[in-house]
């Protein structure tokens, strides 16, 4: 049987967000849908659920986060992790996206928003790193992948969080080849069978 879908009260409390911030996430949703038109931000079919399917989903990441101030959000797409995360937790949001659209759409929320996010349109591979705390993904690069990109921009101390659905165990062996991985796993939210990959430390074989 399927779910109702979630409401942006029922967000607020799952993730216990402030009136004024849910407020501006209404932005960011109505911009979604009005972009959605003519830009393929997210699949049509999510933004039947969209507060659980990816405000929710991308927020979630705000608790295993206290205390960090700089983040960077490799493949940003329409920004999810990464600038949902900037408007819940006040950290600084790195977003990088290759799409130019995706981009342009991007720095208009962050505007109207208020976010602390810069926007670089480019391959996170191509981008001049600089350092921060936490490396965040969905939906991007399988894992190895994801922390070949996510290596140059951690400092030290600092950890990843990617956001996976059922090929996380095959992921997991595959990048096991290349890198040595300590992680923990977080279940997520709002998908049971998704995961949060915390990678706390890794290095090549």
């Amino acid at each position: 049987m399927s779910r109702q879908p979630m409401t942006a009260s029922e967000f607020a409390t799952a993730l216990n967000v402030s009136r004024e911030t849910l407020a501006r996430l209404e932005t960011y949703e109505a911009m979604l849908r009005e972009w959605q038109k003519t830009i393929n931000l997210v699949g049509a079919g999510t933004l039947k659920d969209v507060w659980r399917r990816h405000f929710l989903d991308s927020g979630q990441l705000c608790g295993l986060l206290p205390g960090v101030e700089r983040i960077a959000d490799i493949g940003s797409g329409a920004g999810f992790p990464g600038l949902v995360v900037a408007i819940v937790s006040g950290a600084h949001a790195v977003l990088i996206e290759s799409d130019n659209r995706k981009a342009a759409f991007l720095r208009e929320v962050a505007r109207a928003t208020g976010a602390d996010a810069a926007v670089i349109a480019g391959r996170a591979e191509a981008v001049p790193p600089t350092p921060v705390e936490a490396v965040m993904a969905r939906a991007v690069a399988p894992l190895s992948r994801l922390l070949a990109l996510a290596e140059p921009w951690l400092q030290p101390g600092g950890r990843c969080y990617f956001l996976k659905g059922t090929a996380v165990e095959e992921e997991l062996t595959d990048a096991s080849r290349i890198w040595n991985i300590d992680y923990d796993r977080v279940p997520s939210l709002s998908d049971a069978s998704g995961t949060i990959l915390c990678v706390k430390e890794f290095s090549r074989v």
